[in-house]
């Protein structure tokens, strides 16, 4: 059976994201908080491990002058700068009207829902997801992983 390695590489390194945000999100509050395994925003980010898995993937596999290798990288620009530029922005303004509410109804328990914060990325977020899926499409393509099975 043939595996399409760049999209395995590209799971993987989403999978792998995602469940590394539990540990280091305990790490770093003290509190185990489980709703973040299936949302966006955190560390690393889920989003640029997966599509730095998906052109590492391809450059790796497929070479690193050919069309899908350049299109993952569009791909995976836009995303990343998506991740750090625009979502991180909306969870910055999130912040702040959650913080205007809060005052607003000080005293009073707040009835509105509050906005959700965690969007976007650090640039810090944003490189340990990027190399991560890196890795990830590294250790597919080298062999790794069939020499263990």
């Amino acid at each position: 059976m043939h595996v399409n390695q760049p999209l395995l590489a590209a799971l993987v390194a989403w999978l792998i994201a995602q469940f590394l945000k539990l540990p280091l999100e305990y790490w770093h509050t003290g509190e185990w908080r489980f709703e973040i395994l299936l949302g966006s925003g955190g560390m690393p980010s889920s989003h640029s491990a997966l599509v730095a898995g998906l052109a590492w993937g391809f450059g790796l596999h497929s070479g690193f002058s050919t069309n899908e290798f350049a299109v993952a990288v569009v791909l995976a620009m836009i995303v990343i700068y998506d991740a750090t530029g625009i979502r991180r922005a909306a969870g910055e303004q999130a912040r702040v009207i959650n913080r205007l509410l809060r005052e607003l109804a000080a005293g009073h328990p707040p009835k509105e829902e509050e906005l959700r914060e965690l969007l976007g990325h650090t640039p810090l977020q944003v490189a340990a997801g990027t190399l991560l899926g890196m890795f990830v499409a590294w250790v597919l393509w080298s062999g790794f992983v069939q020499r263990l099975l």
